[in-house]
């Protein structure tokens, strides 16, 4: 078996400038200074330019002639079309994860949905994101569709980007988000047809969108969505 081939300089910039808009270090409108990133990752500035072409391609940064490049600012429509987009693809690939899930994957969930049971009313926001961002990719890991997790990945980093860190979970969302976690995982353990699972999850997804929406961005209307056929 070959060795896996060294990252390329610009494959070292882009993860790295990813990772801090992922974790908030670059927030909405943050200047990306190519010239200071290059010198604190030891390079010229061309993987760099690169790295910040790959982005701004992912919606993540904006490019402006005689202002450079921006982490993406966010507006209710932008907002509602990632959430919307997650909720449809996220819920096909724990759809087809389902099968592969193993007896661990399953009581990893349960236990990390217990974690926010235990934790309401008073449990910290961050905390809640943090925990149901997990459990989600705990649902989804064992996709087996490679090239569908990375559009999860990528919608799961533009929604963390577009969210406010520091904004309460919605009044009496958090109640409704375990008990849709405990029957989504229910019938994951039971087996049940994919189509079920993935009507499971949509519905999930389409309940904490338009709850989050409707108090953060109400000019982008709800965020109802089309169940799978079958479901």
């Amino acid at each position: 078996m070959s060795p896996e081939p060294e990252a390329s300089k610009s494959q070292i910039a882009y993860r790295s400038i990813r990772e801090r808009i992922a974790d908030g270090t670059f927030g909405p409108g943050y200047r990306l200074v190519l010239s200071s990133i290059a010198t604190e990752l030891a390079m010229s500035v061309v993987p760099v330019r690169e790295a910040v072409r790959a982005l701004t391609a992912e919606g993540l940064v904006t490019f402006e002639r005689h202002v450079g490049a921006r982490v993406a600012e966010v507006d209710g429509s932008h907002y509602r079309s990632t959430m919307q987009t997650i909720g449809i693809v996220e819920s096909a690939a724990t759809a087809l994860a389902a099968p592969f899930l193993t007896p661990e994957d399953i009581a990893r969930a349960r236990e990390l949905n217990d974690v926010v049971r235990r934790g309401l009313p008073d449990l910290d926001p961050r905390v809640f994101r943090a925990v149901n961002q997990e459990l989600h990719r705990v649902l989804c890991a064992p996709c087996p569709n490679p090239r569908l997790l990375d559009i999860v990945r990528a919608e799961w980093l533009r929604l963390g980007n577009q969210r406010d860190s520091v904004a309460g979970i919605v009044p009496g969302r958090a109640t409704a988000v375990v008990a849709e976690h405990d029957a989504l995982i229910d019938l994951i353990a039971e087996g049940a047809a994919p189509e079920l699972i993935e009507a499971a999850a949509r519905r999930h997804r389409s309940g904490s969108l338009t709850a989050d929406l409707a108090v953060r961005h109400p000019e982008a209307g709800p965020c109802d969505l089309p169940l799978p056929e079958g479901a």
